[in-house]
Formats: C-alpha cells, structure tokens, sequence
C-alpha cells in the first residue's frame, strides 16, 4: 500500500529526518452529491505540492514522491469514506492520512519540517474525554471531543458483560441461612437469606467495582482524561459511592447509554464538556497573564523562538487559522520571513508549536477570539 490510514497522533513519522516534509489538509464531507467534489479539490491540492516540489527536485524524483497521492486521487471507495476534513503527511518513503471529524483549512505546505497545528488542535487533551456506558449487564467506553467520539476497543482478554466478569459465581441463586433462637434450649428455625433482589444488587455492585478498576488502571490513570458516566439514574448513585476513580465527572448523561443515536449522544456529551473546556483554556489564560506580569512569560514570536530552541518553553498557546509564511533559523533562532510556495518554507507559528510539541511542553491551539494576544502565540516559560 502507497499510503496508510491512521489514528494516532503523534505519529513517528514526525520523526523522519529528510525533507521534503508534505502536508496537504483539506475540508471534505460526509456525504454524496457534496463528497463528489472532494476528489477534485484534491488533485487541485497535488498540483500545488507538484509546484513546490519542482522549485528543488528534479522530475523523476517529483514522480516517486506524488505517487501516494496518485493513489489516493484515484481510490474511488476512499472517497465514499471520508469524513470532515482530511490530513495527508508525507515524506518521500511515507505517506500518511487523517480521516478527521471536523473540517479544516485548505492548505498545502512544502517544507523542512512538517506541518501540524491542525491535528494538534483536533488531537489535543484540552476538550477530550472519556464516556462509560454502564448497565447492570455490561459497560462500553468511548473516547471524544467537541466533534465527536469512538468507541474505544476493550482487548478480548477484558471482560465485559457481568457474565464473563463474575464468572461461575455469576447468576447463583443460593440462599444464605441463619438460625433464630425461638426458645430457651436454644432450638432454632431456619429462615432463608437472600432475596432475588439481594443477589442481584451484590452482583451489579461486584460488577460495577470490577468495571471502576478496570477503566482506572487500564485509561483514565494512562491519559488523565474526564471519564463523564452515562447509565440509569440509579445507577449513577451507585457507581458513584463505589467509584475510586478521581477523573469522574460529577455531572454525567442519566439515561441508558444505548437510547440514544450517535449524534444525540456526541450533543449530550459535549454540553457537560464545553464548561469544563472552557475552564480549562480560561485558566491557561489566567496563568499567562500572572506569568507575563512576572516577566515569564511573552507573546513577541522571536522571543520565543529562542526559549522554545533552549526548551524553556512550557506552555505555548497558538491561533488556530493563522499562518505566518517563514522559517527559523535553528542556529541564530533569527525568524525568516518567505513564501509557502518555497520548499524551505513553512510557518513559523506552527515551527513553534513543533519545537514545544516535541519538547515535551504543552500545546494548545486556540481559536482567535479565545487567544490572550494578537501576535500569534503566547508562550509561558519553565523557568
């Protein structure tokens, strides 16, 4: 295969060491007759990274390099598949895509280093979070954000449904016994213990002690990320005066987790979000103004292209749709003003983001009325 479909991000080919590093996003749609001009616009798209390509390379290598986009140009059934926007990366020995579910700007950047702040702004942790449905009988567990969810795919060596949890024990109807002295002699009469309804709550409660673990220690410790519940009413008390989880959410979705369609249940779930979402992006904000006050923290871009080459940067919060044509100088961190259409090229808001991004700092792409400045960027220090 010329081209694979991944999910993961970041992914190594972030790693790759030698450009030419393609990236090609565009918005793309669902469904027919607006998917049919998708193709169409991509090809528009390929010539312009053919364009860039010619001002450095030579035909036969131009060739070798665009024939994952070829492919995909003329994959029919890829196009009958797509989603909301769509994310091609690619190196001259790789090529990956993004099905992504929200749309994009339409760009094309030929450069030294690749191109992310979009997958950065779906992928980040910012608005994402976790969703357990949860009955008596069995749980699932989604993962999403502001655009939409997916279920996460349990390994088959994790048990499920109550049945294969409790095992041998599950669905026993035994009743305990116990004796009630009725005389002096100590004779007694036996009555029985446990009702249908006692087995039945001691079953859920072993169960939903079981799925509580298991989300913590296999998703919830791993990420950090909300775990919002979606069960009965009466099953939120439960779950909740049993759970030992501290990423879940107070406020979660009190219906059966499989009465609602896809959609109806991406809406419920991003109500209870946005606050918190907002919450969060309203303290980064916060700690960049404290921090600026402080004299740790700046929006002037050279500034920050040197911190981030020192990897003193630890938080940097980027406007979404803005692109500033440059490059920077990874010896001087002087910041190179030039044209996209150029193969050393890029933007330097996103070389920024990279630089962090890969230095382990905190990233966050905000839309333009949520950013603390009007540069671009705002970067808060380590130290």
């Amino acid at each position: 295969m010329l081209y694979e479909i991944v999910n993961d991000f970041p992914h190594e080919i972030l790693n790759a060491k030698n450009p030419p590093f393609i990236s090609l996003y565009q918005p793309t749609h669902r469904y027919s007759p607006e998917n049919k001009q998708d193709a169409i616009r991509f090809k528009n798209l390929i010539r312009e990274v053919e364009d860039s390509l010619m001002r450095k390379h030579p035909k036969r290598e131009i060739v070798n390099i665009m024939k994952p986009f070829y492919a995909i140009a003329k994959e029919k059934m890829f196009w009958n598949y797509t989603l909301d926007g769509l994310a091609v990366l690619a190196t001259e020995d790789r090529c990956i895509v993004y099905n992504l579910p929200r749309p994009v700007k339409e760009v094309v950047v030929v450069a030294d280093t690749f191109y992310i702040k979009p997958l950065i702004r779906i992928f980040q942790s910012a608005d994402r979070y976790h969703l357990l449905g949860l009955n008596r009988k069995e749980f699932k567990l989604y993962e999403g954000n502001r655009y939409g969810f997916k279920e996460v795919k349990i390994p088959p060596d994790i048990p499920t449904t109550i049945e294969e949890a409790l095992g041998e024990t599950y669905g026993r109807k035994e009743p305990s016994l116990s004796a009630r002295t009725v005389s002096s002699m100590g004779s007694g009469v036996f009555y029985g213990q446990g009702s249908k309804k006692d087995i039945i709550d001691s079953e859920t409660e072993k169960f939903f002690r079981y799925v509580d673990k298991v989300v913590w220690e296999n998703y919830s410790r791993p990420t950090g990320l909300p775990l919002m519940l979606i069960a009965l009413k009466e099953h939120h008390t439960f779950f909740k005066k049993i759970s030992r989880n501290p990423f879940l959410m107070k406020e979660g979705i009190e219906t059966a987790f499989n009465s609602l369609t896809v959609s109806e249940l991406k809406d419920a779930a991003w109500e209870k979000m946005e606050p918190i979402y907002l919450g969060k992006t309203k303290k980064l904000i916060d700690a960049y103004e404290l921090a600026r006050s402080k004299f740790l923290a700046t929006d002037d871009l050279a500034q920050i292209a040197r911190a981030a080459l020192s990897n003193n940067v630890g938080t940097l919060l980027v406007e979404a749709d803005r692109i500033i044509p440059g490059k920077i100088n990874r010896e001087t961190s002087e910041l190179i003003e030039g044209d996209l259409k150029d193969v050393e090229v890029g933007d330097i808001l996103d070389d920024l983001a990279e630089m962090v991004f890969k230095n382990k700092g905190e990233v966050v792409v905000l839309p333009k009325e949520r950013m603390p400045t009007d540069t671009g960027a705002a970067a808060i220090f380590r130290y």
